[in-house]
């Protein structure tokens, strides 16, 4: 059987909505939401993905402690097909405090991690064998590597790294059939004080090269001539949380589904909307029907 895989350490939101400012130092201030989820990266980007009818295959890393067991109680609610490759007796995911003014939000973070060892790498490369597409983690490289070998599709994103360079990210960028930064990541690793410079070097890698504008919408460059797809209109962000997960969940249903890869990108934009329309990255009535629907809005 066909289908989509990821594999990534799991993250817990516990999320600050509707807040004035960021507190300073010995301040206190009361939000006017609060709520717990699921949070972002490989593991949310697949459940939306398995939300749009296409079957996923997701490993991630669940301990026994209450944070832990939250985030497996909610994988498995979602009915997608998961494996837990922690086999240690820490807090292997990611707790994240998110505060959400009306201009930005700021995180703090927690979490005491997973080794990864050549066992943890080849229980990682058993849940990505034989998809057809799969969303890359840079810290499973070789994994991916193999699956690359079989015939799999490899589409790359990583969160905000102030130290990310060609250099660094080498063996991803070689191996990927895509990657989806956004500007300022886009900017960050290739050295480029513009958009269509950074694209231009982010040629040397890619056929297509792909960049998120946020509200401006994505940028898809292809021998030499770039395509703007516009952003989902008619939205109002309450919470960026997400958006660029969503946005891989989108990308990836037009790959699994053998669409272009302006249409990918079209619905990676409509997911991204979707997401930040609400709190949380795991959109709120999500269905391959819906989606659908708000695509013919930008195409």
């Amino acid at each position: 059987m066909s289908f989509a895989a990821g594999v990534g350490f799991a993250n817990v939101d516990l999320l600050y909505g509707g807040m004035s400012a960021i507190p300073q130092e010995s301040e206190e201030i009361y939000a006017r939401d609060f709520n717990m989820k699921l949070g972002g990266g490989i593991p949310a980007t697949m459940i939306n993905l398995g939300r749009l009818g296409v079957p996923v295959r997701l490993g991630s890393f669940t301990g026994h402690d209450f944070f832990s067991k939250f985030a497996e109680e909610k994988i498995n609610e979602t009915g997608v097909e998961y494996r837990n490759l922690y086999s240690g007796d820490g807090m292997p995911v990611t707790l994240t405090s998110a505060i959400i003014t009306a201009n930005d939000r700021a995180f703090v973070s927690y979490t005491d991690g997973a080794e990864i060892n050549e066992k943890v790498m080849d229980d990682v490369y058993s849940v990505i064998k034989g998809a057809k597409v799969a969303d890359m983690d840079a810290n499973f490289i070789d994994a991916y590597k193999r699956a690359k070998a079989d015939g799999t599709k490899l589409v790359f994103d990583m969160g905000w790294d102030g130290e990310m360079t060609l250099e660094k990210y080498k063996e991803c960028l070689e191996i990927a059939d895509f990657y989806t930064p956004n500007t300022k990541e886009a900017l960050r690793i290739t050295g480029a004080d513009t958009v269509e410079k950074a694209a231009d070097i982010l040629s040397n890698y890619f056929e297509y090269v792909i960049i998120k504008l946020d509200k401006k919408g994505t940028i898809v460059k292809h021998n030499g001539k770039s395509t703007v797809i516009e952003p989902l209109p008619g939205i109002t962000r309450i919470d960026s949380t997400g958006a660029g997960d969503a946005f891989m969940t989108g990308f990836l249903y037009g790959l699994y589904n053998d669409m272009d890869v302006c249409k990918c990108a079209a619905y990676g934009n409509v997911l991204g909307g979707l997401c930040v329309a609400g709190y949380g990255c795991l959109i709120d009535n999500l269905s391959e029907e819906l989606v659908k629907e708000q695509v013919k809005k930008i195409l």
